[in-house]
């Protein structure tokens, strides 16, 4: 018999995530702080919970994916807390992007608990999470991990197992630096060469022949191009989460300038009334006068 699924947080991410586990014939239970995002899971079989705390009861895995670390704090340790109601046996998988240090804090209080846990934060974006093919860095016990393999199976296509809790999480601020870099540097040259009057797109095609041709930016040019930011990742979480590999830089006494001036541009960005498009909208904080 599979075990009884428990998840939390129904966002861009968190819903087909949690579709897909339905799909896959886990029994499921599900809350999330607007209930009519729950709907229709809800006529697809799954069980709405009043708390998260009542959803974790019924679980033998407990799966999160919210927005930031307060948001993940008050869902495991607030009022009718999941952590509460995660029974001796059963196991928590966080696929939130939060601190690794909070995610040891968490560990630490559920496993006096009896409670196995995991930090599996993802990436892939809505599309990948829509296709079942997000791809999960995990964080702790390997022994852990293969027993929670068919879940991870029904949501995503790859798994790596980055080493001790909070990895996982260490392993997520370090990729996403890279990609928001990435096409931080990417918006500012193609703003720099259409300012000099060559055609953007024409500069697409040089960078796709060129060692400078990255995966990231093959996604997001053509998307730019068109003016379309629709969310796949806001702009707000990556802004929380360069926040994030900021503070964890600090704390391991790492130089990060890329990190700081990126989240800067970020920060002009939000100023802009951007934060809940796509974090390729940085591409209009190079479109402006300097």
């Amino acid at each position: 018999m599979k075990p009884h699924v428990g998840f939390i947080g129904l966002g861009l991410i968190g819903l087909p995530m949690a579709r897909h586990v339905l799909h896959a014939g886990f029994p499921l239970t599900v809350f999330n702080r607007t209930r009519s995002k729950a709907e229709s899971l809800e006529k697809q079989g799954a069980r709405v919970a009043s708390s998260p705390g009542e959803a974790a009861a019924e679980a033998d895995v407990l799966v999160t994916v919210v927005s930031d670390p307060p948001a993940l704090e008050e869902v495991m340790l607030g009022e009718k807390g999941a952590a509460e109601g995660l029974r001796a046996g059963s196991t928590w998988v966080d696929c939130s992007t939060v601190s690794p240090a909070l995610e040891r804090k968490l560990t630490a209080t559920l496993e006096k608990r009896g409670v196995e846990t995991l930090d599996a934060p993802i990436t892939g974006g809505t599309w990948g999470a829509e296709k079942g093919e997000l791809v999960f860095m995990v964080g702790g016990k390997a022994a852990v991990l293969e027993k929670m393999r068919p879940v991870f199976q029904a949501m995503g296509k790859q798994i790596f197992l980055m080493g001790d809790h909070g990895s996982g999480q260490a392993t997520k601020l370090g990729l996403n630096l890279i990609m928001a870099a990435t096409l931080g540097v990417f918006c500012e040259a193609i703003s720099l060469v259409a300012r000099a009057g060559i055609d953007r797109e024409r500069m697409f095609e040089l960078i796709q022949s060129s060692m400078a041709r990255a995966g990231i930016i093959d996604v997001k040019a053509p998307l730019i191009f068109k003016g379309d930011f629709s969310p796949s990742f806001p702009l707000r979480l990556m802004h929380k989460d360069l926040g994030l590999a900021l503070e964890l830089g600090n704390q391991l006494h790492v130089p990060m300038p890329i990190a700081a001036a990126t989240r800067e541009v970020f920060n002009a960005t939000r100023a802009l009334g951007h934060s809940d498009a796509d974090y390729s909208v940085i591409a209009k904080f190079f479109e402006q006068p300097a």
